[in-house]
């Protein structure tokens, strides 16, 4: 092992496992995939995206977090959909 590994290797720290509920992520819980898009433009949008990326995570054999935003500053228009916070 070169200085350089070893230096890394000391540095690592273990992961901190949070519950949300009775959802554990972190620690030594499998991988999970947080995803979804920025900005949700249309709850058609959003479902469809949803939906889209539980395929993925189930073919992967994955838990999925979907997470998007609801409200940005720079939408494309300011008459798009906004779901509630």
């Amino acid at each position: 092992m070169n200085r350089v590994d070893d230096t890394y290797r000391k540095s690592m720290h273990p992961a901190r496992e949070i519950s949300i509920g009775t959802f554990r992520i972190g620690g030594h819980q499998p991988l999970v995939l947080i995803a979804g898009p920025c900005v949700i433009e249309s709850e058609a949008h959003a479902f469809m995206m949803a939906e889209r990326l539980a395929e993925i995570a189930a073919h992967a054999r994955m838990p999925l977090v979907f997470k998007a935003s609801y409200d940005k500053a720079n939408r494309s228009s300011s008459n798009l959909f906004a779901a509630r916070g």
